[in-house]
């Protein structure tokens, strides 16, 4: 009798490796191989921007799980591989050895990877991206000797970036070409707070800026040419000019590709059988005003949502992912944590103190609690998580107001308090 196809899963990633436990965790019995093109084994990914640039998290600290934890759930990792190409109708996956896998569900989570940097001098040492635990060894290392830095890019990852390598002395400027620093992920007077924060711990920060070339002696970068011709001297440039999903294999195999994997609330893809999670996935949301029907959402925890909605499906209990989606930063002393969807037109309230470095910042939408972010607020953080799923309707005054109790605008906080 021929053994039932396996669960293969494309990418020792977080999804990967969330969808392979949450599997073993509903009951699936059948064999689960994951497929990884790094050597390591699954390793923690927020660590490379901050503590392992500091010195302060070691590479033995990065395991995404522990050491047996494969073994004991019967995953089998295949570390080193790639896969070249997919059979989405013969149900068969090709590896770069020439292998030929066959599957019952295939996940692709396969991850992004960093957007090509199309500028003379791109190639010169000393320029550097963060993607993986290799190329943050490589930055850790040059950090070391790095008095002078330019990081090209003020998303998330380039403002880590910049304040681990500020906080280990060096000198370091931030050029980002947006008039404003995370414009698409943060209202104005958030983004205008973060600037600020980096600027008062010494970051020289170039808004509006753009880069014409890198410039070189003997082979290694030495200056950042800007749009306008100025220079900026430096040993060191680290590209944080965002990612692109690794939707390839997906595309050539005739799967609906656009801006990722295009998959339903259960991770379920054009092709049967084929599901996808994580960066590469550009999934459906639940219907809200005001929010897109679909979104490729870069967070670990929307990776974990998702993967854990791929394997409801892979045992028959189908829970879409509906998780209010969160995420977080962390950049010198300040602890960046986001929650829900925001959208331009939404009414947005200030609790605490900008100017002292521990406030959050709520949107209501139609009345209705729909995103926010803290600094240096982990309580209010994870009560606004709540408010946000329960659709809690709040007033801007109650928000505002810091002695307002916000845990009585969570419906069964309150039913549970009056009893």
């Amino acid at each position: 009798m021929a053994a039932t196809p396996p669960l293969l899963i494309v990418g020792a990633s977080y999804a990967g490796v969330q969808l392979a436990a949450s599997a073993r965790e509903f009951g699936f019995e059948e064999r689960i191989v994951i497929v990884g093109d790094e050597l390591h084994a699954p390793y923690q990914r927020p660590p490379l921007s901050k503590g392992l640039l500091t010195g302060k998290t070691g590479v033995d600290q990065l395991q995404l799980r522990g050491p047996g934890f494969f073994e004991q759930n019967r995953i089998e990792l295949q570390l080193g591989r790639r896969a070249e190409s997919l059979d989405a109708g013969a149900r068969t996956l090709r590896l770069d050895n020439g292998d030929l896998l066959d599957y019952g569900w295939l996940a692709l989570a396969t991850g992004a990877r960093c957007r090509p940097f199309a500028r003379p001098g791109a190639k010169l040492d000393g320029v550097l991206e963060l993607r993986t635990l290799d190329d943050a060894l490589r930055l850790a290392q040059a950090a070391e000797r790095t008095q002078r830095a330019c990081v090209i890019g003020g998303g998330f990852i380039g403002l880590e970036v910049a304040a681990a390598l500020r906080s280990r002395g060096a000198a370091v400027s931030v050029i980002e070409a947006q008039p404003q620093l995370l414009a698409r992920a943060l209202p104005p007077a958030m983004s205008a707070y973060v600037a600020n924060a980096h600027r008062r711990r010494g970051v020289e920060l170039l808004a509006g800026r753009g880069v014409r070339a890198l410039h070189g002696e003997q082979g290694r970068v030495a200056a950042v040419e800007l749009d306008d011709g100025q220079r900026i001297d430096c040993d060191l440039v680290v590209l944080g000019i965002g990612v692109l999903p690794n939707a390839e294999l997906a595309q050539q195999a005739g799967i609906a590709v656009d801006n990722g994997i295009l998959v339903d609330m259960l991770g379920r893809s054009s092709a049967p059988r084929v599901l996808a999670a994580g960066d590469v996935a550009n999934m459906a949301l639940p219907a809200a005003a005001g929010v897109p029907a679909r979104m490729r959402l870069e967070s670990i925890q929307s990776a974990n949502d998702g993967a854990k909605a791929l394997a409801s499906l892979v045992v028959g209990r189908e829970q879409p992912c509906t998780a209010v989606p969160w995420f977080w930063s962390d950049q010198f002393d300040l602890k960046f944590q986001m929650a829900g969807l925001a959208a331009p037109g939404d009414e947005v309230v200030l609790r605490g103190d900008m100017d002292g470095d521990r406030f959050s910042v709520f949107h209501l939408r139609q009345g209705t609690l729909v995103a926010a972010q803290s600094v240096n607020r982990p309580a209010e953080h994870m009560l606004s998580r709540k408010l946000i799923g329960a659709r809690a309707a709040a007033g801007a005054s109650q928000l505002a107001d810091k002695s307002f109790d916000l845990k009585s605008l969570v419906p069964k906080m309150a039913e549970a308090m009056a009893a």
